[in-house]
């Protein structure tokens, strides 16, 4: 059997491994227990939870068993990793209403049955019972300061102030990997590459106890050409819940992703065989318009299945081509239809003010029925909606049906 690792390394995921050799010699010859961590400050996962979980995916695929750690206890402190500014600290009650939610959206990635079935660990279950001095004894005695300072996830945070409470971080997220090695026999901690830090603290932790088997690896971040993250839409982040990103904005999202990017969307965030892959990545021009359309449909039917993945298809069809119902795509009542564009645009969130929805116009960024609407006082009328609807539309990417 192929070992998970060159499956990994195919699939463009892995950035970087701490011990790589040991790790793939591991993987072939046994099954382990490994884990991914997930912080629950939403009620919902985003897109920069999707690659942790295809990973798990394969993982377990490959015989391995994943353990979901659910960050229940860390959430209260809030990890500063890739921030600039304190993270707002969540009750108890929100942190235990986002676990839930969760946990329904895992099941998509994983098997909680068979052999290898899944298991969700929350680390308040062991966190919050921790007391201060024998953990700072224990555990924090195995930590240098200095060296913690140098890490990225906290050298960025020196110029505008890092408290003790967030530097604890990563001793709470060592100890989770050095309480699930013991529990659990859990051998890898994985993770995005922006908790590289992080995770070689777990692996450090345990070596320095005195094993040898403790491992990381972290993956490539989903970034566009620019080198921001993927998955942001004008609303903010791009969940996976369906009453906060519809089916038809996330299938969109996907459909007008940069012909640079198909390749390794369709590696990272499918299903998709390897050589069919190479085959849609290889299409030029217009053509790559036809891979964007099956990448859109794969991830959709992933995370919302089948039958809300062909309604945002057809929507979109019947945008672009005049063929399909328009019944799919996000859809703004109004209270009336005389109603100002400025106040429209406001109302589909397209801008937060008529201050920046006049630039949006003057700039010719918006259309209505496929008019430019070059008139910053223009108002909305009977005319505009000769089908019951009018489509509001900004750019080329972001439409509204309005109604």
């Amino acid at each position: 059997m192929e070992n998970v690792i060159d499956i990994l390394n195919k699939r463009n995921y892995i950035e970087q491994i701490t011990h790589p050799e040991e790790l793939k010699e591991l993987l072939g010859k046994e099954k382990i227990s490994f884990y991914i961590g997930i912080d629950p400050t939403a009620d919902s996962l985003h897109v920069g939870h999707f690659v942790s979980l295809m990973v798990a995916s394969h993982m377990q695929k490959a015989g391995h068993r994943p353990i979901i750690l659910v960050g229940g206890g860390t959430a209260t402190i809030g990890d500063p990793s890739g921030k600039t500014d304190m993270r707002k600290m969540l009750s108890r009650e929100e942190i235990d209403h986002n676990v839930a939610c969760i946990k329904k959206q895992v099941e998509k990635f994983v098997s909680f049955e068979g052999e290898n079935a899944a298991i969700i660990v929350n680390n308040a279950d062991w966190l919050l019972d921790l007391k201060f001095v024998d953990f700072v004894r224990e555990i924090g005695s195995l930590f240098s300061v200095n060296k913690m300072l140098a890490a990225e996830c906290y050298k960025q945070r020196l110029e505008t102030g890092l408290t003790f409470f967030e530097m604890s971080y990563m001793l709470m997220q060592s100890y989770d990997f050095w309480y699930l090695y013991n529990k659990y026999g859990c051998k890898l901690e994985m993770g995005g590459n922006d908790q590289w830090s992080n995770i070689i603290g777990g692996v450090d932790l345990i070596r320095k106890i005195g094993k040898d088997d403790s491992f990381g690896l972290t993956f490539r971040l989903l970034t566009t050409k620019e080198g921001k993250k993927m998955g942001k839409t004008e609303k903010g982040a791009l969940w996976l819940d369906p009453n906060k990103t519809s089916p038809y904005e996330f299938y969109q999202y996907w459909r007008n992703v940069e012909d640079e990017s198909v390749k390794t969307v369709m590696q990272m965030l499918t299903f998709l065989p390897d050589e069919k892959i190479e085959e849609l990545a290889s299409y030029k021009d217009e053509k790559i318009n036809e891979a964007k359309k099956i990448l859109a449909f794969e991830i959709t039917k992933l995370i919302h299945g089948e039958e809300e993945a062909k309604k945002a298809e057809e929507a979109s069809n019947a945008l672009f081509s005049g063929k399909g119902s328009l019944d799919n795509m996000p859809t703004v009542t109004l209270d009336s239809r005389n109603i100002s564009i400025l106040d429209a645009i406001i109302k589909c969130n397209i801008a937060p003010s008529k201050g920046q929805a006049r630039t949006l116009i003057t700039q010719g960024g918006i259309t209505l029925n496929d008019e430019k609407i070059t008139d910053t006082s223009y108002t909305l009328s009977e005319k505009d909606f000769e089908n019951d609807y009018a489509i509001l539309k900004k750019g080329k990417k972001v439409f509204y049906k309005l109604v």
